[in-house]
């Protein structure tokens, strides 16, 4: 299985594992209402829920990138680079959330995101 799908993966899991950094050693967490509970949250909890959040919002395209760039046959070796380049920022992207980075935070977004145009554009713009 190419390395991009396994970042698919991956990309599927971040959402879970920030969301356990939000829930995780905060005081009272509310099973019953998780939600309510997160929205309440400040500091480390409440950035590390934004993060969920957003990571949930870039999986989307981020998957259909690598389907459809590996559906057309785009070079699977750029595909994988590609790929792994966004888990990678996407993971500091956490970081700089969690530490409270917000400009090193979005440039992160932005690369990430560029990482996912290129991987659209492969197709078109590789052979």
């Amino acid at each position: 299985m190419p390395i991009a799908f396994w970042c698919v993966l991956i990309a599927g899991i971040l959402p879970i594992v920030t969301v356990g950094i939000a829930k995780w050693g905060a005081p009272g967490f509310d099973n019953h209402d998780p939600r309510a509970w997160l929205e309440r949250q400040t500091g480390r909890a409440r950035r590390a829920d934004l993060a969920h959040r957003n990571h949930f919002e870039a999986f989307p395209l981020f998957a259909a990138a690598v389907l459809c760039a590996s559906h057309l046959q785009a070079p699977q070796a750029r595909i994988d680079e590609l790929a792994v380049a966004f888990i990678v920022i996407r993971v500091l992207y956490t970081v700089c959330y969690l530490a409270d980075r917000a400009t090193l935070r979005s440039l992160c977004w932005t690369l990430g995101f560029l990482c996912v145009l290129g991987i659209f554009l492969l197709p078109v713009l590789v052979p």
